[in-house]
């Protein structure tokens, strides 16, 4: 099976900001911006999702607006940040987006009750 990825020159940056703008598929670009290859195992594990079609749309939204790379390999496929692209067509970008997450979990958030979790 092959997927179907945008070239670099159609990525767009509304399709980038509402892939990542999901907080489980924000959560796989961090695994994936450790860099390498990573099969989707590694990464349903390292999220603690146990169900491989929970994650096809989310595979699926990342692929298409050219955040990752999906590319199979025997009966896995295998994930890439597309780092590169991104930063060619969106200079600091992903630096910015990744950063922020990492700010964003350095911060407690309060629970429902409105007191520090």
């Amino acid at each position: 099976m092959a997927f179907r990825h945008p070239d670099r020159d159609q990525i767009r940056i509304e399709d980038v900001l509402s892939a990542l703008g999901n907080g489980v598929r924000l959560s796989v670009v961090r695994i994936l911006d450790a860099g390498g290859e990573h099969n989707c195992t590694s990464v349903l594990n390292t999220l603690g999702i146990t169900a491989k079609s929970t994650m096809t749309h989310h595979w699926r939204v990342l692929r298409d607006s050219g955040v990752i790379w999906q590319q199979p390999s025997g009966r896995e496929n295998l994930l890439v940040l597309r780092r590169d692209d991104l930063e060619a067509r969106y200079p600091g970008l992903l630096d910015a987006i990744l950063s922020g997450a990492r700010a964003d979990d350095a911060v407690q958030r309060p629970d429902r009750t409105g007191s520090a979790a």
